[in-house]
C-alpha cells in the first residue's frame, strides 16, 4: 500500500492514517467500494499496533469515509462521500487557524498564505483528475 507512517513524528500514528486515507479518497487513489487491508493486515505491513490502524478504521467509519463490514471487511464508503457539515466546518477553522498563526509568525503574508493554501487544493483536484469549483 501506498502509505507511509512516521514514526518519530509528533503526529499521533492514527491521525496519520486517517489524514493519508482521506487523502487517498480525495486524490483517487482509493475509489468508492475499494476494500481496504484488514486492520491486522495493515498493521503488520506497517509496523504499527493493530489498534492504531482499529482506531484511524473507526474513525473515518464515524465520519462517513469507509464502511465496515464482518464479512467483507473494510471498504471506501460506496455511496458517496460525507458532505461538509457544521463539525467540519469548524475543525477546518480550528486546523487553518493554527496554520495562519504559525505562518504569520514566520512572516508569511496573507497573499503567500492563501496562495499556498489554493495550490494544495488544486494540486489533489488535479492528482483526481477533477475539475476546480
Amino acid at each position: 500500500m501506498w502509505m507511509e507512517i512516521d514514526l518519530q513524528s509528533e503526529v499521533p500514528l492514527y491521525s496519520q492514517l486517517v489524514d493519508q486515507l482521506i487523502e487517498g479518497i480525495a486524490s483517487g487513489q482509493l475509489k468508492p467500494g475499494d476494500p481496504l487491508p484488514s486492520v491486522r493486515s495493515l498493521a503488520a505491513d506497517l509496523g504499527i499496533n493493530l489498534h492504531t490502524v482499529n482506531k484511524a478504521y473507526q474513525i473515518l467509519k464515524q465520519e462517513g469515509f469507509l464502511q465496515v463490514h464482518r464479512k467483507q471487511g473494510v471498504v471506501v464508503q460506496p455511496g458517496g462521500m460525507p458532505g461538509v457539515t457544521d463539525a467540519f466546518a469548524a475543525k477546518l477553522q480550528r486546523q487553518l487557524r493554527a496554520l495562519a498563526a504559525e505562518a504569520a509568525v514566520r512572516g508569511m503574508s496573507e497573499a503567500e498564505f492563501a496562495a499556498h493554501s489554493a495550490a494544495v487544493y488544486r494540486q489533489l483536484l488535479t492528482d483526481q483528475g477533477g475539475e476546480l469549483s
